[in-house]
């Protein structure tokens, strides 16, 4: 399995950060595999039981939380708000929809950020997330550190053990898998059943920017047991996304592969019904979500980066008419929100505007839909899985 590992990963990977110290990241990445794994092979299968009922048409996917998670916001206020809100979307849902609803946060480990460039607007090394490097416009704090990777594992195991209490032990975790130095140290094989699984959370889905064919992300997804996504823009091919069906689900189970759809109001009706047909030739049955935040980003009159909640609505309402013309099931709904009262997106309820965003704008780097927002998307996922 070691050699199947480094074979993976000796592949191109994108988006990594330029570590000053090689050898440091190696002594860093030795500390963390001498850790306990984060989540554990029978806490995966069980999400994974649960999203196989997903693709089947019997469940349905809400996923969401912080856009990028930083340490000092891990606190059990903000923690606790976050997980309140994912579960009151998702009683909203099930009650809306008449499905039960599979809650997975963008929890316990979303601290790597994939960037369109490496300079920001300040002439800085870019921030690439709390894991890599600090938000802080200050040259030294953008070096990229390798040690925070141990304060990383630290916060998500923190945050995980607040997640294991009471009212939301029903919440499982995912996080994109960026950051590889990160995640090769938490692999684990499973005595039981012979497999590998990655132990730095329960779900692990590759980006748009890092899903390269021949690539070392999609090598990696394709050796583990957990459940993977795959987020797919409005360049994706039909050819290309049935690849990736049958590259990272080669065992054919259902729920092992999520497709995840961000390709933006104005063009999902177009694009994603030739990418639908063609990944259901397969035979994989598969999970489809939308994803309608990525593809709907803009820039304010006062060069706050931003969204508008009808923008986000009428993605979601072009993912459900795709798939109720092919008799496709639209299975989940990947978002960006937080529990706090942020105004960081445009419209919804309270009607915020581009002259209120600086009021409280907080997210150190997406906008994430606030509370009422949030639970305004809820409703209108629960309606449109009515219709």
């Amino acid at each position: 399995m070691a050699g199947r590992i480094s074979e993976a990963l000796r592949r191109p990977a994108a988006q990594q950060p330029p570590w000053p110290d090689p050898e440091q990241v190696r002594s860093v990445s030795a500390f963390l595999a001498s850790l306990p794994p984060l989540v554990t092979p029978d806490e995966i299968r069980g999400l994974r039981a649960r999203m196989a009922r997903v693709a089947r048409g019997e469940a349905f996917l809400l996923q969401g939380g912080d856009c990028a998670e930083t340490f000092a916001g891990a606190t059990p206020a903000h923690i606790g708000a976050n997980a309140v809100t994912l579960l009151r979307m998702a009683a909203v849902l099930a009650e809306g929809s008449g499905l039960p609803v599979v809650p997975v946060g963008r929890l316990a480990g979303q601290y790597a950020k994939p960037r369109s460039d490496g300079v920001d607007g300040l002439g800085l090394p870019v921030y690439r997330g709390d894991i890599v490097n600090s938000a802080a416009p200050d040259p030294e704090a953008r070096v990229p550190d390798p040690v925070r990777m141990t304060e990383a594992y630290r916060t998500a195991r923190d945050t995980l053990a607040l997640l294991r209490t009471g009212r939301f032990s029903g919440i499982h975790t995912s996080h994109e898998a960026l950051l590889l130095d990160y995640e090769r140290p938490l692999l684990a094989v499973d005595p039981g059943d012979g497999r590998l699984y990655g132990g730095s959370a329960h779900f692990l889905w590759i980006g748009e920017r890092t899903r390269q064919l021949d690539g070392a992300h999609v090598a990696f997804a394709e050796l583990l047991a957990n459940p993977v996504g795959v987020k797919l823009g409005p360049d994706i091919t039909p050819a290309l996304a049935a690849e990736y069906a049958e590259r990272l689900d080669p065992r054919a189970e259902p729920g092992r592969l999520t497709l995840i759809s961000r390709m933006g109001s104005a063009r999902v009706r177009d694009v994603l019904p030739a990418v639908v047909e063609r990944v259901a030739a397969t035979g994989r049955q598969v999970v489809w979500s939308c994803d309608p935040m990525h593809g709907n980003t803009r820039t304010s009159s006062l060069g706050y980066k931003t969204r508008h909640v009808d923008d986000i609505a009428d993605e979601l309402e072009g993912f459900f008419e795709v798939h109720r013309a092919l008799g496709t099931h639209p299975g989940g709904v990947h978002l960006e929100f937080t529990g706090d009262r942020v105004t960081e997106c445009l419209g919804g309820p309270g009607e915020v505007t581009e002259h209120e965003l600086g009021g409280r704008y907080e997210s150190t780097c997406d906008p994430r839909l606030n509370v009422e927002q949030a639970l305004e998307i809820a409703r209108l996922t629960a309606e449109l899985c009515r219709r």
